[in-house]
């Protein structure tokens, strides 16, 4: 399994129920290159639900390289950062990206 695969299969563990009470949003993923995929992160009444392939509706996409991901779930890497240099391409609600920080523990 991937390092990717194995983040997102972890994930809903690793999340404070406190930090994702009364948000209902789906996170499209799109992660490019060698161990890449795609994955939609629901919250929903204080739940996370992970699933792999595409949401049929996301409130926000992001796109970012396999690499890049992984610096930034290791903290090597600033999701700001990664935003304003082109690294991490992001669609939909702004507001929702940056929430990943605190929610996901991410950049």
């Amino acid at each position: 399994m991937s390092q990717v695969a194995e983040f997102f299969n972890q994930l809903s563990s690793k999340v404070d129920p406190a930090k994702i009470k009364g948000m209902n949003v789906t996170y499209q993923f799109v992660i490019t290159g060698d161990d890449g995929g795609e994955w939609a992160v629901s919250v929903a009444d204080e739940q996370i639900s992970v699933t792999q392939g595409k949401a049929e509706k996301a409130n926000i996409t992001l796109t970012i390289s396999a690499s890049d991901f992984l610096d930034l779930v290791a903290g090597k890497l600033n999701g700001q950062t990664a935003f304003l240099t082109g690294k991490l391409k992001i669609q939909g609600d702004m507001t929702l990206a940056l929430k990943l920080q605190s929610v996901f523990n991410l950049g």
